[in-house]
């Protein structure tokens, strides 16, 4: 039995959320943790696992804000370095009249971009005793960085961990869109279990068709498990020649949806995780959308992330079980 169920790679960062205007007419923002890989192991913790995460963050304030409060959310923080000379990741998201985000990142560089393959190989016992190992495509926008996250998930894999892959796209930190797109694909090729977003499978398809663009990419790369999240519409899952869907919880508390994907990711892994990959059936597949359909409803109530994930008692809440 190995000591971790789930180990993520990449970015550890500050979100700083609108939060109206002050007095005087200024916007202002709270320092929420976030980061895509963190925010999933912290849903992962609130739902019963042990987890580990190997990423950077500046020698600064907000990076030892940051290993308090994931080390608070239980998650094992050997893996964390701090970056003596670039300050932590900042990003600051702000809602638009339609309901997206609009991201501005300050990371040019940012310390989570500074992580060797060298400072992975000395974490390596980390991935080497995890059952799945988790990535996202942040972690691969610059040279350094990319080749530790591709020997970080190269190694998990020869280890027998289940590969899982969230590309997370964000425009305004990849210098080119093909460079995203090579990322991309590097996910694909090595995963088993895949969550993509609507806009994301057009990006990489072309296809404004979210079912037959995943298809696609599940058949090309032979990945074992895609779910494709639609927002407030809910989500589908793909596996073998099963398409699975449920509709959205749609909750009128909603203030923004920082965090939702990374939440539907931690509960579709966990679901995963605790079954046969390889033997699931369809009605388990709806169970496990409607607990992470249910699970990204309730982050959207929420500012921030990783320190607000649900409960499980939450979740059964809103699913009535």
């Amino acid at each position: 039995m190995r000591n971790f169920d789930v180990v993520a790679l990449g970015e550890l960062l500050i979100d700083f959320t609108g939060s109206g205007e002050s007095s005087q007419n200024n916007p202002m923002f709270e320092a929420n943790p976030g980061g895509a890989p963190c925010n999933v192991l912290s849903m992962l913790q609130n739902l019963g696992n042990r987890t580990a995460f190997i990423g950077k963050v500046g020698d600064d304030f907000f990076g030892r804000m940051l290993k308090e409060r994931i080390e608070k959310q239980g998650i094992d923080s050997r893996g964390l370095l701090f970056d003596k000379e670039i300050p932590t990741t900042l990003a600051f998201v702000q809602k638009l009249p339609n309901g997206d985000r609009d991201f501005s990142f300050y990371r040019n560089p940012g310390a989570d971009m500074r992580l060797t393959i060298d400072e992975v190989m000395e974490k390596k016992e980390l991935i080497e005793d995890a059952d799945f190992f988790h990535f996202g495509t942040l972690s691969m926008t610059d040279e350094g960085c990319e080749k530790a996250t591709k020997a970080a998930a190269l190694l998990a894999k020869e280890n027998g961990a289940v590969i899982s892959f969230d590309p997370n796209y964000r425009e305004p930190l990849w210098k080119s869109k093909e460079d995203a797109l090579i990322a991309m694909e590097f996910g694909f090729e090595n995963c088993d279990v895949l969550k993509i977003s609507d806009n994301e499978v057009e990006l990489f398809t072309g296809t404004s068709d979210v079912e037959e663009g995943a298809r696609r990419i599940k058949e090309k790369y032979g990945i074992k498990v895609v779910f494709a999240t639609l927002g407030p519409d809910g989500s589908m899952v793909l596996y073998k020649d099963k398409v699975v869907k449920k509709a959205g919880y749609i909750n009128p508390a909603t203030i923004e949806t920082t965090g939702a994907g990374d939440t539907f990711c931690a509960c579709a892994i966990d679901f995963i995780h605790r079954r046969d990959i390889d033997a699931l059936s369809e009605k388990e597949l709806y169970e496990c959308l409607d607990r992470a359909n249910a699970a990204a409803s309730i982050i959207t109530t929420r500012k921030g992330a990783l320190s607000v994930m649900p409960t499980i008692e939450e979740i059964r809440e809103v699913i009535g079980g």
